[in-house]
C-alpha cells in the first residue's frame, strides 16, 4: 500500500511538471505567433531573425498542446484514480514513443532514400520561393548561417531562383571560406564551384554522427521516461479496485 501511494505520488508530481511545461509552451508559442514582434524585442541581437521565431511559434503550439493533454491525463487519472484517464494517456504515451521509434528507424535505414524524396521535394520549393518569398528565405537564410551550409545538397539548388534572377549572384553562405570564418562576395557561380560549400542536409547529418553519443543519451533518457511513464501507468491501472 506505501509503494502504491508513493507511486501514485510521483506520478502526480511528474505529470504536474508535464502539464506546466506544456502551458508555458503553448502560451509561448501562442505568443510568439500572434504578436511576434514584441516576443523578439528581448532577444537584441538576434532580431534580426525574426521570421525564424514566429515559424518556431506553430511548432511550440503543437508540443505544448501535447504536453498540456499529457500532463492533464496522467496527473488527473492518478489523482482521481481515473482507469479512462490512465488508459488514454498510456496510449497517446505508446503512440508517440511507437512514432520515435519508427522515425529512428527510417533515418538510420532509409537515409538515402529520405535523401531523395527531399531533394525531390525540397530542390524545386529553393528555385520557386528563395528570393520571393520573405518567410520561406528567411528560414533558409537562418539554416545556413547556422550550419555552415548552402541550399539542400549544394549551390546549385539556387539556379533559376527569384534570387538568382534578381541579384545575379548566389547566396553569401555558398561561398562561405572555413579557413578564415568568412563570406567571399560577390558569390559567383565560380567562386561558389571552388568553395564547393556542402548542402545543409549533408551537414546536419554529418553533425549528427558528430554528436552521437550526445544525441543518442538525449534521445535514450527521452524513451526511458516515456516508457517508465507508460509502466507506472499500467501499474495504478490495475492495482484500482
Amino acid at each position: 500500500m506505501q509503494c502504491y501511494s508513493f507511486i501514485k505520488t510521483m506520478m502526480i508530481l511528474f505529470n504536474f511538471l508535464i502539464f506546466l511545461c506544456g502551458a508555458a509552451l503553448l502560451a509561448v508559442g501562442i505568443w510568439v505567433s500572434v504578436d511576434g514582434s514584441s516576443f523578439l524585442k528581448i532577444f537584441g541581437p538576434l532580431s534580426s531573425h525574426a521570421m525564424q521565431f514566429v515559424n518556431v511559434g506553430y511548432f511550440l503550439i503543437a508540443a505544448g498542446a501535447v504536453l498540456f493533454a499529457l500532463g492533464f491525463l496522467g496527473c488527473y487519472g492518478a489523482h482521481t484514480e481515473n482507469k479512462c484517464a490512465l488508459m488514454m494517456f498510456f496510449f497517446i504515451l505508446l503512440i508517440i514513443f511507437i512514432a520515435e521509434v519508427a522515425a529512428a528507424v527510417v533515418a538510420l535505414v532509409y537515409t538515402a532514400m529520405a535523401e531523395q524524396f527531399l531533394t525531390l521535394v525540397v530542390v524545386p520549393t529553393i528555385k520557386k520561393d528563395y528570393g520571393s518569398q520573405k518567410d520561406f528565405t528567411q528560414v533558409w537564410n537562418t539554416t545556413m548561417e547556422g550550419l555552415k551550409c548552402c541550399g539542400f545538397n549544394n549551390y546549385t539548388d539556387f539556379e533559376d531562383s527569384p534570387y538568382l534572377k534578381e541579384n545575379h549572384v548566389f547566396p553569401p553562405y555558398c561561398c562561405f571560406d572555413k579557413a578564415n570564418g568568412t563570406t567571399m562576395e560577390p558569390c559567383t557561380k565560380e567562386k561558389a564551384n571552388d568553395m564547393d560549400v556542402q548542402g545543409c542536409f549533408h551537414q546536419l547529418l554529418s553533425d549528427i554522427r558528430t554528436n552521437a553519443v550526445t544525441v543518442g543519451g538525449v534521445a535514450a533518457g527521452i524513451g526511458g521516461l516515456e516508457l517508465a511513464a507508460m509502466i507506472v501507468s499500467i501499474y495504478l491501472y490495475c492495482n484500482l479496485k
